[in-house]
């Protein structure tokens, strides 16, 4: 065991790095190597508790135990060491403290680490660059190939023995070999045509330098099929025509329903579609305002137009503004070359829906304002104005009239869209269509599930028929879709044990619970029907979310709603914060 002056005297004329502990766990020994070690100066270090600077070390362990441990790999801050740690006494042989003597090993560590890797890392980058369908070619500092992919002999024909070792121009058909040109100005080149391999594929290339330590080792030269750009550009314009331009595939026929309240529905959509006046289509969630909406167009004089469906409550607001208006070129970062026509522009002789438009933002809505009032429009980043002849449907479940009181909706808008506001009416007020409708969805389902389902029992239609569909339309299908999920093949009738339990609702909805509760309430409630049936609404969502403890996963479930659509009811009264994440 060593005494005190020894492990001093070696601290002082030692090259390895050593600190030393007393009994207070104070450090009372530290040479300029240890210090070094802790990217500290050795007074900053001295006098210091141990465990401030390196809380897990065992050095009092050692000195409390008087054990001797050699060649310890153990962390020594954000480094990793080889340690000899050991008691040390004083002239009387008392242990007074504990000696480290350490090993910088982080650099031999990460060598180590490097080195067993490196077999690993070269395997996993071949495998990545062979199962990329990109074509790939790779050439040294002196223009020599020195890798290819399957991707590139697939597209070019050629192996790797016709380019390894080869001069970059073997696989050029017509144009100049762009690895030469990078070699000559390690400056990177992007979308250069050219012609490739034995069959003069024509393709599009992107080569860029590779620097290694600063210096130039090479390039790598990544090439596209242009045929096969070409397919994929053909494919995503279909797909973005499907999305933007969906034809107007109903018409007033297609809507079901013999009750008076949806024939008078009917009647005035079908006086509106005739004139080139805005419509507002109003009324909850499912109810079939899209239906509506592509009837109107169908009847217009626009029907050859395009028929153009924008969900406003889908895109964020500076999406939505692009998307409504187009750009020009450069208007922002990551514009498209040449600028992009808008959807009023695409919709120009035909008709545009927005749907859910309640939920836009006010500095929209002015821009909005001015198509509708001018018959114009200005692309961002522009400042010419484009005339438009379009028709413009709205559609929205939102109180608009509790929002222009809140100041969140433009008076000027409003009027300019309710122009002949078409109030589509909840299924609970046409209870005696539910007999057609569930006939009508019958036959649809038979066709997409390949059932022979014929009716619905009496018994099943009565829990139909007294069931108070907040979801609506909508709801009626799923509840109805399920049910026959659940038959049996060879069933044929829709029985009360196929349907999903309707927890809702707590009392009998019948039309007359709903005069009586408007008799006695109305006078209370501020705003009318509507006010009344925004009270309903709350309460409905209040008691669901008491039952269910405040779970809203819970709650939708029981009032057969999307998550989404119980956040936006919450939402619209006031039960929980907007979340404009």
């Amino acid at each position: 065991m060593f005494i005190r002056s020894q492990v001093e005297r070696m601290a002082e004329e030692e090259n390895a790095a050593i600190l030393g502990i007393n009994l207070l766990n104070e450090i009372v020994i530290c040479n300029q190597a240890a210090a070094k070690l802790l990217d500290c100066k050795v007074a900053e270090i001295v006098g210091k508790d141990l465990w401030q600077l390196l809380p897990e070390d065992t050095l009092p362990q050692i000195r409390d135990s008087e054990a001797i441990e050699f060649n310890k790999l153990s962390p020594f801050g954000n480094k990793m060491i080889i340690a000899s740690r050991m008691p040390f006494c004083d002239d009387q042989g008392r242990v007074i403290g504990a000696v480290a003597f350490l090993q910088d090993m982080t650099e031999y560590e990460e060598l180590k680490g490097k080195v067993n890797t490196l077999q690993e890392v070269r395997i996993l980058l071949t495998a990545i660059i062979n199962s990329t369908q990109d074509a790939i070619s790779v050439v040294d500092e002196n223009g020599l190939g020195i890798l290819i992919n399957p991707a590139y002999t697939r597209l070019t024909g050629l192996t790797a023995e016709n380019v390894i070792g080869k001069s970059p121009t073997v696989d050029i058909a017509e144009g100049e070999s762009m690895h030469i040109q990078v070699l000559r100005t390690s400056q990177a080149v992007k979308g250069v045509s050219m012609k490739v391999g034995p069959k003069r594929k024509e393709v599009i290339v992107n080569v860029a330098p590779i620097i290694v330590s600063g210096q130039l080792r090479g390039t790598v030269g990544v090439i596209h099929d242009v045929s096969e750009i070409h397919k994929l550009s053909e494919e995503l314009e279909k797909a973005k025509r499907l999305i933007r331009h969906l034809e107007a595939k109903f018409t007033f026929t297609d809507i079901i329903g013999d009750s008076e309240a949806i024939k008078a529905t009917i009647e005035q959509a079908g006086r509106a579609a005739v004139t080139p006046a805005t419509v507002l289509l109003r009324g909850e969630s499912g109810t079939g305002k899209e239906l509506f909406a592509h009837a109107i167009h169908r009847s217009s004089e626009r029907r050859k137009g395009q028929f153009i469906r924008v969900n406003c409550a889908a895109l964020a607001d500076s999406l939505l503004e692009s998307e409504l208006f187009g750009y020009v070129e450069g208007a922002f970062t990551g514009a498209k070359r040449g600028g992009k026509v808008g959807l009023f522009e695409e919709a120009n002789g035909g008709t545009i829906f927005l749907d859910e438009i309640g939920e836009i933002s006010q500095n929209l809505q002015t821009k909005l304002l001015r198509v509708l009032q001018e018959r114009e429009i200005v692309k961002v980043g522009d400042n010419r104005a484009f005339n438009v002849n379009v028709r413009v449907i709205a559609a929205t479940n939102a109180n608009l009239e509790v929002k222009l009181r809140a100041g969140k909706f433009r008076e000027d808008l409003y009027y300019r869209l309710n122009v002949i506001p078409i109030i589509i009416p909840p299924l609970r007020q046409r209870r005696d269509d539910i007999p057609l409708l569930v006939q009508h969805l019958i036959g649809s389902f038979n066709q997409d599930y390949g059932r022979c389902v014929e009716r619905v029992s009496e018994e099943a239609m009565q829990i139909l028929m007294e069931y108070h569909w907040p979801g609506n339309v909508r709801e009626l299908e799923n509840i109805l879709g399920r049910a026959i999920i659940n038959m049996r093949v060879g069933e044929t009738v829709v029985e009360k044990h196929h349907l999903p339990v309707l927890a809702l609702p707590l009392v009998n909805y019948s039309d007359e619970n709903f005069v009586d509760l408007a008799e006695s309430e109305l006078s209370a409630v501020e705003g009318g029907f509507d006010g009344l049936q925004r009270q309903w609404e709350r309460s409905l969502l209040l008691a669901t979310l008491q039952r269910t403890g405040g779970n809203k996963t819970k709650a939708a479930l029981q009032l057969k709603m999307s998550i989404r659509n119980l956040y936006y009811k919450l939402e619209r009264n006031g039960l929980i914060e907007k979340n404009y994440n």
